[in-house]
């Protein structure tokens, strides 16, 4: 390394430019952090040059507060650079700075490149297996095994573009994978299959406007790379899960191939789902990021300012609540604003409408490492005048002590509910598994809260029904159609010997371990599906599908197929007879949410008089008709019906029938004449106009939804 100069006195400007790549008149003013550095390069690159032997240095001479920047002459759209950091050395001090190493701006637009996987790509010295000694600086230069930034233009022509502002009570999140939802898709042109042009194809959103959902969740689309692991069994991180880089769209996913093109597809994206009504949020990880933990690769962040970025103990070593290695440490100004600076990117610069924070507990990890809903980067979140006004959810959970925090965010945070998830699915499940062999399930209670909007978690601080997202599968674990088909997960493709993902599934298999052609079987499973659609779907609170559950796709049995790019994973559009039933239960189970009001209501149900004939907003019956009153726990709860009041003028009343027992069962519905609108017991939605009033021999398990007559 050439001799470097003194480190740079006082600076000129009373503050350093804003982060990243600020362009200005004959080139660009970059500014990075860097808090424990004694130097630091802007390294530029000319186009198609992966091997980086044009790589052209710009010393940052001005430093304030820990912020490194300069003036770059000649620096513009398409420029490719990096940051190289000089420092000191102290793993033990959290200090890993290494000029070796090319490292990537936390703020750069757009990414070119992958990560070449290898000995270079590490800070400290490791052998061929990528294992080493901290204690030793790697001499190795990793320019020619990293991606760079690129400089983007991010002009765009939006036309009238207008956010849908959907209301959170006729929400119906679909969560999805960009490369999954379409890489199979009939009707989208070969090289749009896969990429967010595909997802954005007329075929893929009439299938989206078709099933009645207004809201698309997207799993990861920030720029992210592979972990070592995977790469040494010749696999890849499917879902995203690992961030590169939190202001640039992952490349992958583009049918453009260079990165202004990847960006402008991006736009595009958002803008067609908005001209069809559709909003877009999307899945972020600002958990933990790909370096892992310190004896991982150096990248970015790492390399910049360890002891700022990341969240470590007393010896500089990670402090991990995310199972990945690493966890950011949003307790740091800088890092705070960092990932404040990334979601404004999203809303201000892609017009995406929300987020949905992966593992957020860890972002509201205070002082005292325990969960802290006022946390300031949460009350930030709050008052932005931005992000206060886009979709906000919560998984509300990390791997660290005292991590499962289901409805303690403030609003108007919306959380995952595992609750609804875990409740359903024993009740549908593992409760008429148990049935089947002699035993007794558990009784309707607690289905009563879930149906009702979960009140027990959701209650506090003003908050509605609205706050919980209900779920019975995501991305993460089993399909709707394997939960019914398989007692255990089949990860072995994975590569872990079957050991990854969890083992408590709350699944059932009917009596046979996957695929088989019983007629008997496959109508069990297919009812019990219904029965958990129709639960997921007839609830107060914001339903979450999962792709593909519609129309009972499966994955053979993997519950974590993070690593399977390829039909394990792609949703299969050619449908047996069974399965376009089931698409076609799940889009008349929609119109109903759609058509009835009274099941998807913005305030709680209390059992409060809602007119002057003293009709309650909900009431409960059990079999015989009679209000449950203090029969909760007794023989025969499995049978409940729920009584739904017109939340306004001019709408109409609902009756929820739930039978979760194995056979059939008579059922006298409350007084009034009521007209049949769905019963899980039906293999396709059909009419019927013939009311029901009295006593009716219901078939078991199912659920059924009346009209007033």
């Amino acid at each position: 390394m050439p001799t470097r100069p003194a480190p740079p006195g006082p600076t000129t400007r009373d503050l350093p430019p804003l982060p990243g790549v600020t362009l200005v008149p004959g080139g660009a003013d970059v500014a990075v952090y860097a808090g424990h550095a004694e130097a630091v390069d802007v390294c530029l690159f000319e186009p198609g040059d992966t091997a980086g032997t044009s790589e052209r240095r710009v010393a940052l001479r001005e430093r304030a507060h820990g912020w490194w920047f300069g003036f770059v002459p000649g620096m513009g759209p398409g420029t490719r650079y990096g940051v190289r950091v000089d420092g000191p050395w102290s793993p033990d001090h959290g200090l890993h700075h290494n000029p070796a190493k090319l490292l990537l701006d936390p703020y750069a637009g757009a990414v070119e490149g992958e990560v070449a996987w290898g000995p270079e790509v590490y800070g400290h010295r490791v052998d061929e297996r990528w294992r080493g000694d901290l204690e030793q600086r790697s001499p190795l230069d990793s320019r020619g095994h990293v991606p760079r930034g690129v400089v983007v233009d991010h002009s765009f022509d939006w036309g009238d573009d207008a956010p849908p502002r959907r209301s959170r009570s006729e929400t119906v999140v679909y969560e999805a994978h960009v490369r999954n939802q379409t890489m199979l898709l009939p009707g989208v042109p070969e090289h749009l299959r896969g990429t967010y042009a595909g997802l954005a194809h007329p075929a893929s959103v009439e299938h989206l406007l078709s099933l009645g959902v207004t809201t698309v969740e997207l799993l990861p689309v920030h720029a992210f790379t592979h972990e070592p692991h995977l790469v040494q069994r010749g696999l890849t991180n499917h879902w995203g899960y690992n961030t590169l880089g939190f202001m640039a769209p992952h490349a992958r996913y583009a049918a453009a191939s260079d990165p202004q093109g990847v960006v402008d597809e991006v736009k595009g994206m958002v803008k067609l789902l908005h001209a069809a009504g559709i909003e877009v949020v999307l899945d972020v990880v600002y958990n933990h990021t790909a370096e892992q933990s310190r004896s991982g690769a150096m990248l970015s962040w790492r390399g910049l300012d360890q002891r700022a970025y990341y969240r470590l103990d007393e010896r500089g070593r990670d402090i991990d609540v995310t199972g990945c290695g690493n966890t950011l440490d949003l307790r740091h100004p800088v890092v705070c604003r960092m990932v404040l600076d990334s979601l404004r990117h999203w809303v201000q610069t892609y017009r995406v409408d929300g987020f949905r924070f992966d593992l957020a507990v860890a972002l509201g990890r205070g002082r005292g490492d325990d969960y802290d809903p006022d946390h300031p980067f949460l009350v930030a979140l709050r008052t932005d005048p931005v992000l206060s006004r886009v979709v906000l959810v919560a998984e509300p959970w990390d791997l660290g002590m005292h991590g499962w925090r289901t409805g303690q965010f403030p609003p108007p945070f919306l959380e995952w509910n595992d609750r609804f998830r875990d409740t359903a699915r024993r009740f549908w499940v593992g409760d008429v598994r148990a049935q089947s062999l002699g035993e007794r399930g558990h009784d309707a209670r607690e289905l009563a809260t879930r149906l009702s909007g979960s009140r027990d978690l959701f209650g506090a601080r003003d908050r509605g029904p609205t706050a919980s997202v209900n779920f019975v599968t995501a991305h993460d674990g089993m399909t709707l159609a394997d939960l019914v088909a398989y007692d255990r997960k089949h990860n072995e493709a994975n590569g872990e010997d079957n050991r990854d993902g969890t083992d408590g599934n709350g699944s059932w298999n009917h009596g046979v371990e996957g695929p088989t052609d019983d007629p008997e079987v496959l109508a069990a499973r297919t009812r019990a599906v219904r029965a958990l659609l129709g639960t997921l779907l007839l609830s107060q609170g914001v339903p979450m599908l999962t792709a593909g559950d519609e129309m009972g796709r499966t994955q053979g049995g993997n519950n974590n197929p993070y690593c399977q790019d390829n039909e394990v994973s792609w949703v299969d559009w050619e449908l047996a007879p069974w399965q376009e039933d089931l698409l076609e239960t799940t889009k008349h189970l929609l119109a109903l949410r759609r058509a009835h009001p009274v099941l998807r209501q913005r305030t709680w149900l209390t059992g409060r008089e809602v007119d002057d004939e003293g009709t309650l907003d909900v009431a409960w019956y059990a079999a015989d008709g009679r209000p449950m009153g203090d029969r909760w726990h007794g023989e025969g709860t499995r049978v409940l019906q729920m009584a739904l009041a017109p939340p306004v003028d001019g709408s109409s009343a609902a009756l929820l029938v739930v039978h979760g027992g194995v056979g059939d069962t008579e059922v006298t519905l409350p007084t009034g004449r009521h007209r049949l609108l769905w019963d899980s017991a039906w293999e396709r939605p059909r009419a019927q106009d013939a009311p029901h009033e009295g006593t009716v021999l219901v078939a078991g398990p199912s659920v059924r939804l009346y009209a007033p007559a």
